[in-house]
């Protein structure tokens, strides 16, 4: 039974409202106790980032970068383990726990990388100059699909750009952040200038946005709190960059090489059983071949194998709570209800474990829940269009623009259909998670702001102009 703690004014402590166990979704039993935050603790963290901030904002660029560098290389050798926690903390494959820590020292050196360079001032011409400055303690809250990429995703440009971070992490998932976080203090991140935080959501959000020393918050999560933190946090004009949920429509059309799709569709679809935002939920295929889709999702589907994902054979394990079998059982539910086709249902299996099968729908009506609320698990639903312009409109026909997919030959199609799709990512022929050196954005209910590559880096500063005389 591991027990973690929280990591304030650099050192490890107890948290002030006790412990609170993390449950293995494979077997619904505890394997790890996560301490608790108290306002006293989330206190000490402000005092210690507004102490700090200045300091850290001080130390030369070329340090900040060196310190991420070997926070990188710390991280690095602590794959091995720090997956096995994840496998039982939060159902992902071995695989799938791996690669997604594997990513996270990719996004420390890219951030290290480019520190410099977007770091000195910008000359606009002869008498002005644009002067890059950190935008102060950042507030920062992380899910528990990706606590090792997304944590990376926040942490590693934040300090790169020289600003204090106090990062609440997910209580069902501590393994990866605070292996992160060990791997900075070990580096030689000066105290205060990470803060890791474990606790009830609403209560930390709410203190920490609260503070005037908190210039920044960056939430990835749900739409509903997003909107949320967004309202707490306009009340002290903190600038927010928030990733919410996403719906992400899948477009094939006639032109398209169907196995080659399909293999990619659940490839992605089908990782930690679909609870991702940027995952495929909505398939919409030329009728001509919307038949024959169908039937290589089912072959494809088929062979998907369900269980405890500590199992070398196990290709997809539990959701992470209860929770998660509950909304696809009501999603689905409603479907059927409203007129929907089930096409397939994997086995799931018997006894414990938060544990739901593959599955496939077809003939959803629009006003069907699933094609309105975001799933977040192993569904998919497919729909059939004739033409391009009823293949987009479709895909548009939701209140959410993270990710969308196109599957076509046809280089002009590409093009166009690229450029209609309401959705801060469009991936043509291939299903891929973000990379370090992009921005991902979001639309509408999605969210705002850029997360990743320079643009992501600057979200964490502020533009200074600096103008002169001729003398």
């Amino acid at each position: 039974m591991k027990t973690y703690r929280l990591y304030i004014d650099g050192a490890w402590q107890d948290g002030e409202r006790g412990l609170k166990d993390v449950i293995d979704p494979s077997t619904e039993e505890a394997v790890a106790r996560v301490p608790v935050a108290g306002p006293g603790d989330l206190d000490r963290a402000l005092a210690a980032a507004a102490r700090s901030r200045n300091a850290w904002a001080g130390t030369d660029v070329r340090e900040r970068a060196v310190i991420l560098k070997r926070a990188a290389e710390i991280l690095a050798a602590k794959v091995g383990e720090t997956s096995r926690r994840m496998v039982r903390e939060q159902g992902k494959t071995l695989a799938e726990a791996s690669g997604e820590l594997e990513r996270a020292p990719e996004t420390f050196l890219w951030n290290a990388a480019q520190a410099e360079a977007l770091c000195k001032p910008e000359p606009i011409d002869s008498r002005r100059s644009l002067h890059p400055r950190p935008a102060g303690v950042v507030a920062a809250f992380t899910p528990w699909n990706y606590p090792a990429v997304i944590v990376a995703r926040k942490l590693a440009p934040a300090l790169a750009a020289g600003c204090a971070v106090i990062l609440k992490a997910a209580e069902e998932a501590p393994a990866a952040p605070v292996a992160i976080v060990e791997a900075l203090q070990e580096a030689g991140v000066p105290p205060g200038a990470v803060a890791l935080v474990f606790g009830d959501p609403p209560m930390i959000s709410a203190h920490l946005l609260e503070s005037p020393d908190v210039r920044m918050l960056s939430f990835t999560g749900s739409t509903r709190v997003g909107k949320q933190l967004a309202a707490l946090a306009a009340k002290n004009l903190q600038t927010s960059v928030l990733e919410l949920g996403g719906h992400a429509p899948v477009l094939v059309f006639e032109d398209a090489d169907i196995p080659s799709a399909v293999a990619a569709i659940c490839n992605y679809k089908f990782e930690y059983a679909g609870q991702s935002c940027n995952a495929p939920s909505r398939i919409l295929v030329h009728r001509s071949r919307h038949q024959e889709a169908l039937n290589q999702l089912v072959k494809t589907m088929t062979g998907i194998r369900v269980g405890p994902s500590d199992r070398a054979e196990v290709q997809m394990g539990p959701m992470i709570g209860p929770q998660g079998p509950q909304r696809m059982k009501r999603l689905i539910d409603d479907a059927l209800a409203k007129g929907a086709r089930l096409v397939w249902k994997g086995q799931a299996p018997e006894g414990k474990g938060y544990f739901w099968p593959p599955t496939l729908l077809a003939d959803v009506p629009a006003a069907a829940a699933i094609l309105s609320e975001e799933p977040f698990g192993p569904v998919l639903t497919v729909a059939p269009f004739d033409t391009d312009e009823e293949a987009v409109e479709l895909a548009n026909a939701t209140t959410y623009g993270l990710a969308s997919y196109v599957f076509t030959a046809s280089a002009e199609r590409q093009r166009h259909v690229a450029e209609r799709l309401a959705f801060g990512n469009v991936s043509v022929n291939m299903l891929k998670g973000v990379a370090p050196d992009v921005p991902n954005t979001g639309i509408g209910d999605s969210g705002y702001g850029h997360e990743g590559g320079s643009e992501g880096f600057r979200a964490f500063q502020n533009l200074k102009l600096v103008n002169r005389t001729g003398a």
